[in-house]
Formats: C-alpha cells, structure tokens, sequence
C-alpha cells in the first residue's frame, strides 16, 4: 500500500497532467468503492445515495442548485470497474498524443471543458425536451470521465487525424476512424437508457474538435482553465521564506583591501528575487521538477532555508 501511495504522490510531484487526471480518477474510484461497501453492509441506503448525490450530476434544477460543483465533480467518478478501466486506458492513449506535442495545458483544457460541455449539454436537453422525445431511463444522474475523454479523442484526431494505433485483431488503424466509430456509436444510443451519457459523449466530442481547430487558429480555450488551476494551487502552496540582508554602508568603507578578498560571494538566496522563486515555481507546476535547471534547483533550495 505504502509503494502505491508513492506512485500517486510522484504522479503530483513529477507535473505530469495526464496523470494527475487519472490518479485523481482512480482515487475518488477506490475511497467510493470501500464507502459503498462499507454503507451497503451498513444497510445505510439514505447515507450510499447521499454519497452518490455528491459526484453525481444531476440535470434537474432544484437538486443542481444545491450541488453546482456536480457539473464538473461527476468527470471523475466512476462505479463500475470497466467503465473507468476503459475511460482511462482511452485517455492514456490519446493523451499522450496531445502532451507529447502540444503540451500539459492543452490536455488539461480539452479534459475539463468535455466535462463542463458534457454536463451543460444535457442540463439543456433535460429541461427543454418533453420526457420521451429523446431521453430514456428512469434514472437522470450521470457520471464518468467519457465526456472529457471524447474532447481529447477527438482533439487528438483532429489535430494527428493520420496517427495509428494497433489494435488487437484489426491491426493499424488511424485515429481519425476510431473517433469517429465512437461517436457514430454515441449517435445511435441517445435514445436508450444511457441517452444522458451518450449526450454528454457526443457534446465532449463537439468541443474536442472545436477547441483544436480553434487552437490552429490561435485561440487558446486552455487558458482559463490553466489560470484557474493554478490560482487553486496557489490557495495550498507555502511561499518560500526569502533572506533579505543590508550591510552598512560606514562598514563597507572601513574594511581593509583584505578583507575584501576574503568577503565570499552573496548567497545565492541574497541573489535570488520573489519574482525568481515564483516564476520556477510557475516552471514545476507547468512542466514538473524534472524541468528545471541545475542553477533554478540550487535557487529553490537556497531559498526554501530559514
């Protein structure tokens, strides 16, 4: 348990977004899992289906009104073993296409606004349709990352339309075929009993395509998100302590030529600036530790001493 919990700890100190995403994915899996296990042989259903109620996005406006952070909560939660299996195995794949050539942030963006437009998607179909023009089911709650990972599908395939994967049995097959098999196959199941997934699928997909087409123009749709990321993480991060020293200027003068000789070099933590702390901070939470130079590493851990 111990060597799990470090991988998931480097997964966070390496910057690695795409798998921050699944980690965070797998962890709400597992602490869901042994809480629904433990209510279930609780026989506490009202306590399981208040839990549920918390990730889950619910369409209905007097129980949206309550949980508002459900529209995005319900993009990292999963019940079932295969559904986040398959969702993340999906993300890996085509999230290595997106970070490999346009970086973290771009990831990071696709990923959130396909779970945002997932979710406002069928809020809208919801509460506009009649029941039974378009949406089955008795059940309206959705969960599952599937509309963020059609967003960086899609993107992918928009972007690398001619990348291939092998595929067991089927051999190479390029990208741009695989989305598109998926969201034909989004496309015949709106009207069956995951029509509030399969809507979400679809909308996902929508705004994967339209935010790289949008980014080859030169609209960047990441950046809000980056932007507010960081500012949470700024909420959590300690600011390091910086020595700030004066020396007199009556002493200077009355120091002897050798003494100046032995006067050692100002410590590089007199040297270095808030501003140069915050902006290899802003370098970690972009690109991980790994990222920064020999000097920036010396510069952080000079100015991390009391």
């Amino acid at each position: 348990m111990g060597s799990i919990l470090d991988d998931f700890k480097m997964a966070f100190k390496t910057g690695n977004v795409l798998n921050q995403i699944i980690v965070i994915n797998v962890v709400v899996f597992a602490l869901l899992l042994l809480l629904r296990a433990f209510f279930f042989f609780g026989e506490q259903d009202d306590t399981l289906s208040l839990i549920n109620s918390f990730f889950e996005f619910d369409p209905r406006l007097e129980n949206l009104l309550y949980r508002p952070w459900t529209v995005i909560t319900y993009g990292f939660t999963h019940f079932e073993p295969f559904h986040i299996l398959f969702n993340m195995l999906f993300l890996f794949w085509f999230g290595r296409i997106i970070t490999s050539l346009l970086g973290q942030n771009k990831l990071l963006g696709l990923y959130i606004w396909g779970v945002i437009s997932g979710s406002l998607a069928y809020l809208l179909i919801y509460n506009t349709l009649p029941r039974g023009a378009l949406l089955a089911g008795d059940y309206p709650q959705m969960i599952g990352a599937s509309a963020g990972v059609f967003a960086v599908m899609v993107g992918a395939a928009a972007f690398q339309p001619n990348t291939t994967f092998n595929l067991i049995l089927l051999g190479s097959i390029k990208i741009k075929y695989i989305a598109a098999f998926y969201i034909l196959l989004s496309l015949s199941g709106v009207t069956g009993g995951n029509s509030g997934g399969e809507i979400a699928h679809l909308a996902g997909a929508l705004v994967g395509y339209l935010g790289m087409t949008q980014l080859q123009k030169g609209n960047d749709w990441s950046k809000p998100v980056v932007g507010f990321v960081s500012w949470i993480k700024n909420l959590f991060k300690p600011q390091p302590k910086i020595k700030v020293s004066y020396r007199s200027e009556n002493k200077s003068k009355t120091k002897t030529t050798s003494s100046k000789r032995r006067t050692a070099k100002p410590k590089p933590t007199e040297q270095t600036s808030q501003q140069e702390i915050d902006a290899i901070l802003d370098k970690i939470s972009d690109k991980g530790y790994d990222a920064l130079s020999k000097e920036e590493k010396q510069k952080l851990f000079n100015a991390s001493k009391d």
